[in-house]
């Protein structure tokens, strides 16, 4: 059973639930970082323990949203070995795993709608690292 960490702010919110019912309903193993309510959250403060755990292999990949995404993305990719992508539409979440090997999704909640969110997520966590070339230059990334 594969590993998932989520977490968003109080933007985020309205889909986090619903993406997570997803998740466990197909078998995924969820493990919930907050916030809890659309009560006003800073999205630092559920990025970070949510990049922090995928980092430390805890889990496989991450699913993280807030409003615009930019704030989740930005913050998760502060981790050294977090490749954090924000994702607006289906193909880039398939890109984003083939091409970057992406660890985390990050998801604008503002600018989609729920279908679009869930069927990237369906993607990104079905989608395989093509290795090779791109291997080369997910390599050259860490400082």
């Amino acid at each position: 059973m594969k590993k998932i960490a989520i977490g968003a702010d109080h933007a985020g919110f309205p889909y986090k639930q619903p993406i997570r019912e997803w998740l466990e309903k197909h078998g995924y193993e969820v493990t919930d970082f907050g916030t809890h309510s659309e009560e006003s959250a800073d999205y630092p403060d559920f990025a970070h323990p949510v990049a922090s755990a995928v980092e430390r292999g805890e889990f496989e990949q991450g699913v993280l949203l807030c409003g615009s995404g930019q704030g989740v993305c930005i913050t998760a990719n502060k981790h050294q070995d977090i490749r954090a992508a924000l994702v607006w539409e289906v193909p880039l979440a398939e890109l984003s795993r083939q091409h970057n090997n992406a660890n985390i999704i990050c998801l604008p909640v503002r600018f989609i709608t729920l279908e679009t969110a869930l069927a990237s997520v369906e993607k990104f966590l079905t989608t395989e690292f093509e290795g090779g070339r791109h291997q080369t230059r997910v390599s050259k990334i860490a400082c």
